[in-house]
Formats: structure tokens, sequence, C-alpha cells
């Protein structure tokens, strides 16, 4: 069942050991420290945790960086399928920061923060929360100005698109996959169906837990599972590997219920969907929710790979936002692996990423 913990840890937080060696032995794990915060809904926490790890060297002109914004739940090794010989992104030449949203148990989350916002208490982060933080942490901490690209998958990639509206002319050039611009109605109603999921078990307690509320944690696991993947994928039976030729679908159901992210607090797991929820760079201050209107503002060049399979990002909501942004290439992934496609979770999607990713970030 090894194969299957990886290819999901390859969509939560180390894409990379779904096929490959990590790019590097030893990946530096920093933290920026914001003081007296104020997130979108007015809270105001005393300090604020961004987490972030960086490959590379930055060099005398501070203009080699490229920021990889993390998925959900993911840790600062999230995209070592980009990173590394034979990839698109050459740390002998590039700066690369991957940063690590709030709720992830790293940055500040509901698990980590103290009274009064532990827990259940702990603020809804927005995802224009946390490109704001990333801002100071690039342009105070790291003295970075301008970037020479952005990347983002699923959860990275609304924040890319977020960057795209926020700060229209901080990168040079823009990659989403496996995410959109706005979280749709369909989107909140699959996430609530989770966040219900896990908070109907008794020993959920409102947040208050005193011990994991494992069977909420695991009937949070089953409902995600069956987004995560195409149907056809299902149906195939692309779960088999050379690994575990004999692997049957209720070992596979089993491994996702009960190990679908080891070691996750369930505040944390809510607060980022929350995050999911709240995404629409049309309510970001002057556009009055209108998205279509936000995405005409976006100057730069983005490459929009949706997955032709995904459940979670439509590629038919990917295909209604390109036609609002200006130069756009609407590249979608053909792969049946559904969301996990934007995360190279197997080798001919990784393929597929880096050889077109390469070539936009040259200019190709």
């Amino acid at each position: 069942m090894r194969h299957l913990l990886l290819l999901f840890l390859a969509v939560a937080s180390l894409a990379a050991r779904a096929q490959t060696k990590p790019a590097a032995n030893k990946v530096p794990h920093h933290f920026f420290t914001l003081t007296n915060f104020k997130t979108e809904s007015g809270t105001v926490l005393p300090q604020a945790l961004v987490g972030y790890g960086t490959y590379g060297h930055l060099n005398a002109k501070r203009d080699n960086a490229v920021l990889l914004p993390s998925h959900y739940m993911a840790g600062h090794r999230g995209y070592e399928w980009l990173i590394g010989p034979g990839k698109c992104l050459d740390t002998t030449k590039l700066f690369l920061v991957t940063t690590e949203l709030f709720g992830n148990g790293h940055s500040s989350s509901p698990s980590n923060t103290p009274e009064p916002f532990h827990g259940p208490r702990f603020p809804v982060m927005t995802i224009r929360d946390n490109v704001q933080a990333v801002h100071e942490l690039l342009t105070k901490e790291l003295k970075i100005t301008h970037l020479r690209a952005l990347i983002g998958f699923s959860m990275g990639a609304e924040q890319a698109f977020q960057w795209a509206v926020s700060y229209p002319t901080f990168a040079d050039r823009i990659v989403a996959t496996s995410g959109t611009a706005k979280n749709y109605p369909h989107g909140v109603v699959r996430l609530e169906g989770q966040i219900a999921a896990l908070t109907a078990d008794e020993a959920f307690k409102n947040g208050d837990y005193t011990a994991p509320p494992t069977k909420g944690l695991e009937a949070f696991a089953t409902v995600w599972t069956g987004w995560l993947f195409s149907q056809e994928w299902w149906r195939k039976e692309l779960w088999r590997s050379d690994e575990k030729p004999g692997t049957t679908f209720e070992q596979v159901l089993n491994n996702f219920r009960t190990h679908f992210i080891p070691g996750a607090d369930a505040n944390d797991l809510i607060a980022q969907m929350r995050t999911w929820e709240y995404h629409n760079v049309g309510t970001t201050p002057g556009f009055g929710g209108d998205v279509e209107k936000a995405l005409r503002s976006i100057k730069v060049p983005i490459l929009y790979m949706p997955s032709a399979t995904d459940l979670y990002f439509p590629v038919g909501d990917a295909r209604y936002e390109a036609a609002f942004i200006p130069g756009v290439q609407l590249l979608p992934i053909p792969s049946l692996w559904g969301h996990t496609a934007g995360a190279a979770s197997n080798p001919a999607d990784a393929k597929f990423l880096n050889e077109n990713i390469g070539k936009f970030l040259a200019g190709k």
C-alpha cells in the first residue's frame, strides 16, 4: 500500500516522492513572523507565522526568484516534482521560495496558536490573507521586489491568481495547475460535505476535542477520496502498480480512509477548507465581487493548466475563466488522474507538466 500513500502525499505535501527522489537532501525550513497581522475578517493576530523553504541561491541582482505557494495541508517540500535535474526549475540558476498556507500546522494554525485563537477560535484566513503575508515575507524579509515566475498547484493556483490580481506586475509569468480564480458554489458544497463528515463525530466536541476525532477524520477522508481521481481512474483500476499488482479495491479504500493525511489536526483541516471556500478574486477591493472584471485586469502571461478530469476544479470552470484573461494560454492536462494530475502524481503527467511549464518560462 506504500504506493497509494505516496500517491496521496503527492497532493498533500510531498508530491515528488510519488515517482522520484527529493531534489535535495536538506531543504531549509524557515519561519517569518508578522506582528499584529490584521486578517480580512478584522481579527488581529499578535503574531502570525509563515513557514517557508528555499532552494538555490538569490543572485546579486535579486532577480532570479520563483515563488511556489503551497497547496492543501502541504509543507515546504511540496513542489519537488518541478525541481532539480531534468525538471523545469534549475536550482543552479533560480532561487525558489516555497511557502506554507496558514492552517497547515506549521504556519499559524488552529493547532499551534495560543488562546484566544486556539482551535475552533482561530480566524478564517482568506487566500488574500495568505498572499498579503507572503508579500511581506518576500519584500521585507528576503528583500525581493519582483519574481521571475510564480507557480501554483490547487490552492497554490488560487494564490497564483490572487497574486495576478492584487499585485499585477510583481511576477513576470504565472502558472496555475488544477486550480481556479474562484471557488464556485459546487466546490463549496463539496467542502461543506467533508466538513460535515468530520464534525459529526461526537469526539469532535465543536472543535474542543481532547483526542483526535478518529471516526470523523476517517469519514472526512472517505468523502474526500471520492473526489480525488476521475471516475475512469477508478473504473480502470489505475491504483494498481508493479509494486503491488494484487492490490484490491477494498485495500485501496481502507488505505485512503485511515492514512489520508497522517497526523493532521482536525481544526487545521477545517481551517484550510474555509480558506478554500472563500476564495474569489472578484472580492478583491476595487472589483465589487465581479470575478470577470478581476480576471480582465491581469497584466502578465498566464499558463493555465487544469486537469481534464478534475472534480475539484472542473475544466469547464477553467474555460469560463480563461475567456476573460488577456493573453492566457489554456492547456488542459490530458490525464485520468483527476485533481492529482496537476501535481505530477504519475510519470506521464510529470513529463507533460515539466515540458510545458519549462517552455512557458523560457518564453517559447
